[in-house]
C-alpha cells in the first residue's frame, strides 16, 4: 500500500483533531467528532477518487463541498432563532476543503487553510473575551408573578441594545410562568443582565442559550 495516502490521512486526522478538541473544550455544537470525521472523509473520497482516474471526480470533489455545506447549515438551522452556530458551519465547511485540499496533495494549500481558520478563531474569541460588538442570546425568565412582565422588560431596556419577547409559557402546576426574549447587547451588560435578573425575589430561574 502506498505511504503517501496513509500520510494525508494521518495528517489531516491530527490537525483536524487539535482544532475538534478546542471546540468540543468550549462547548461548542460541533466537536472533535465532527471535524475529525468531515475532513479525513473528505481526504479519503478525494484520493479515492484520485487513484480510480474517475472521470467525474471533479463532480465528487463538488459533491463533497456541497454535501459538507448541507451539514454546516444544519449545525446552524438547529441553534435556536440565529443566536449561534455561523462559526461553527463555516468551519465544518472549511474542514471539508481542507481534507480534500490535501488529498488532492497541495500540503503547503492545506497548511495554509488551516492556519487561515485557526487565525479567524482565535481572533474571534479574543474579540468575544474583550467584549467587543454586539452579541445575541436567548435568555428564559421564569417568574411567581405575571405583573413582573414589565419589570423584565425595563431591565432587559437597561442591559440590552434591542430585545423581543418570543414566547410566554404558563404553568399551574409550578404556579409560575416563563418568558423567552432574544436579547442583543455588549458581552458584559448581559453577564450583569443575569445578575440583575436573579436577584429579584420573584425570579425563579433565567436561562441563557
Amino acid at each position: 500500500m502506498p505511504i503517501e495516502p496513509l500520510v494525508k490521512i494521518i495528517l489531516v486526522f491530527a490537525l483536524s483533531s487539535l482544532y475538534g478538541l478546542q471546540r468540543q473544550r468550549n462547548h461548542k455544537q460541533a466537536g472533535l467528532g465532527t471535524f475529525t470525521l468531515v475532513a479525513v472523509g473528505s481526504c479519503v473520497l478525494t484520493i479515492i477518487a484520485i487513484d480510480l482516474g474517475l472521470s467525474n471526480s471533479i463532480g465528487m470533489i463538488g459533491g463533497i463541498i456541497t454535501g459538507i455545506g448541507f451539514l454546516g447549515a444544519g449545525a446552524f438551522i438547529r441553534n435556536n432563532d440565529k443566536v449561534f452556530g455561523f462559526t461553527t458551519a463555516a468551519s465544518i465547511w472549511l474542514f471539508a476543503i481542507f481534507g480534500l485540499i490535501v488529498g488532492l496533495g497541495y500540503f503547503l494549500y492545506g497548511l495554509v487553510v488551516y492556519l487561515i481558520i485557526w487565525t479567524a478563531v482565535l481572533f474571534d474569541n479574543y474579540i468575544d473575551e474583550k467584549g467587543l460588538g454586539s452579541y445575541r442570546r436567548r435568555v428564559t425568565v421564569t417568574y411567581t408573578q405575571f405583573d413582573k412582565k414589565d419589570k423584565i422588560s425595563d431591565i432587559l431596556a437597561d442591559y440590552s441594545k434591542r430585545f423581543s419577547l418570543i414566547n410566554i409559557e404558563l404553568n399551574k402546576q409550578e404556579n409560575n410562568i416563563s418568558s423567552t426574549y432574544i436579547i442583543e447587547g455588549l458581552k458584559k451588560e448581559i453577564s450583569d443582565l443575569l445578575k440583575e435578573l436573579y436577584k429579584n425575589k420573584w425570579c425563579v430561574s433565567v436561562r441563557f442559550e
